[in-house]
């Protein structure tokens, strides 16, 4: 059972189940690690292997009861899965009474003196699993034990045990950390900043902190404090590995819009400034004299200087229309470019689009990403705080998340998840607006202020009287706000 549970928490980890950041947790406080169970509900096996588990447990450990009843909401699937596999009725506990017909908050057949095992997804405080408790003891249900899938070790099981409950867990925080160490999912600098945050945010059984001091852990996995060393090795995408990487190696984190309309001036300029850039991003369909050759001196180019090609596509079409523009016409794109750029705005299918218009084995699928629009530079955009909101969380949850590299955005409260890269477009070092709507920022202030991980400049660099001078400007500027950002975390 160890080495099955082991090959779960990797699976948990892999889907965005639990994931490193900075979040605010329903207890009050903000933590460097979020659990998401909620997510199992679109992997049918994960969903079935975490039940086995509870099954297996209860078996094993011979927790006998008449009834079985999860903690809304996240545990009800799981709570209904256990049910069917051990033959065990079921009570729903609702979250609120009905203001119609029975008024019941506790659904099903039972008597006064019955027996009830809980099932809960997550443990922090335990408040959760002791409202369920209360709300079926007000019905003469007699409560025992509990079942957790993850117990976060900040006192939850102590508050329970209190109450005369006791907790049993599937997982601690501890063994998932140690399981994904063990298996080069994370670093042991990860391992040791959420210990010292479990051992400063202990929770009392009044509901208070032992530490109110627990900021300081937090802060460890603040993405825009935590080095893009450290947080290749949380990111799901392949190439946002290979990004993070080539930003930390090269000490560049300036992406050159080279929107030209003549091939041979992208060429001049992606070998001028292909020294000072991580990323060259282009508009291929204003490439009046497009051609293969083209192509194939522009990916020659990038290997030589060792940047990642982007094309500023910003798909947007329904799922087989974006696999059709991805992947075939005159332009080939998914052929070449490391990356492109998508809206939102037709949901998770656009992900889905996106990696069916990949030809090849899942090793050619790992070299391709995509960067999310969920906030745009120009003035006027019809993007509220609600669709950006949406887009972050289609970035970081579901079954393609392997493919999204980054988010396009202007605010550091636009995700939180540090395995993705912020794109900043509107990069320059003097003027505020264009003529268009564009709006511009410094470097300095795009990375400390705005949250950029990487500044695009266009115009500030092929309009400049030396593109190379300005390149080298650019990036030693961006670099230098990155380097003061990251300088006073703990990690």
């Amino acid at each position: 059972m160890s080495e099955e549970r082991k090959a779960l928490a990797i699976k948990l980890y892999e889907i965005n189940a639990f994931k490193f950041g900075d979040f605010k947790m329903k207890v009050g406080i903000n933590s460097p690690v979020y659990f998401d169970l909620r997510v199992i509900v679109s992997y049918p096996e994960v969903m079935k292997t975490v039940s086995d588990l509870i099954a297996a447990y209860i078996k094993e450990h011979q927790l006998t009861a008449k009834h079985v009843c999860g903690v809304p909401y996240t545990a009800l699937p799981l709570a209904t899965l256990v049910s069917v596999q051990q033959g065990t009725p079921m009570l729903v506990r609702r979250k609120e009474a009905k203001d119609y017909g029975t008024k019941k908050l506790i659904e099903g057949l039972y008597n006064a003196g019955d027996t009830c095992l809980i099932v809960e997804d997550v443990v922090t405080s335990g408040s959760s699993v002791l409202d369920t408790v209360r709300d079926l003891q007000r019905e003469g249900i007699v409560v025992t034990d509990a079942v957790v899938v993850v117990d976060r070790e900040q006192g939850g099981a102590v508050s329970i045990a209190q109450h005369n409950v006791r907790m049993h867990s599937l997982f601690t925080l501890s063994f998932l950390l140690n399981t994904l160490l063990e298996a080069g999912k994370i670093q042991r600098n990860t391992v040791d900043a959420v210990a010292r945050y479990i051992a400063a945010s202990q929770i009392k059984g009044d509901g208070s902190f032992v530490n109110p001091q627990q900021k300081v852990a937090v802060n460890d996995f603040s993405r825009i404090k935590l080095p893009f060393e450290h947080r290749a090795t949380l990111a799901k995408s392949e190439v946002a590995k290979q990004l993070f990487h080539l930003m930390a190696s090269k000490k560049t984190n300036l992406c050159l819009a080279a929107d030209l309309t003549q091939s041979e001036e992208i060429l001049n300029i992606a070998d001028l400034c292909g020294p000072y850039i991580c990323v060259l991003k282009t508009h291929i369909d204003i490439v009046e004299d497009f051609s293969e050759a083209f192509i194939k001196n522009l990916r020659i180019l990038a290997d030589k200087h060792n940047f990642l090609l982007m094309e500023d596509r910003k798909f947007a079409d329904i799922g087989n229309t974006v696999s059709l523009q991805y992947g075939k016409g005159i332009y080939k794109v998914a052929d070449w470019a490391d990356l492109v750029t998508a809206h939102a705005v037709t949901g998770r299918s656009i992900l889905q689009g996106l990696k069916a218009g990949v030809s090849g084995t899942a090793s050619q699928m790992s070299k391709r990403g995509v960067f999310l629009l969920a906030e745009l530079s120009n003035s006027g955009s019809l993007i509220d705080a609600k669709y950006s909101e949406a887009a972050s969380k289609i970035a970081t949850e579901g079954a393609d998340i392997d493919f999204v590299a980054g988010v396009v955005c202007q605010s550091p409260k636009c995700f939180d998840f540090p395995g993705l890269i912020q794109l900043t477009p509107g990069v320059k070092i003097d003027d505020t607006t264009d003529q268009l709507g564009q709006q511009y920022q410094t470097p300095e202030h795009v990375v400390k202020e705005r949250g950029a991980d990487i500044g695009v400049v266009g115009r500030g660099i092929f309009q400049a009287k030396s593109v190379e001078k300005a390149a080298a400007l650019y990036r030693d500027r961006l670099w230098a706000a990155y380097t003061e950002r990251i300088a006073k975390t703990g990690v």
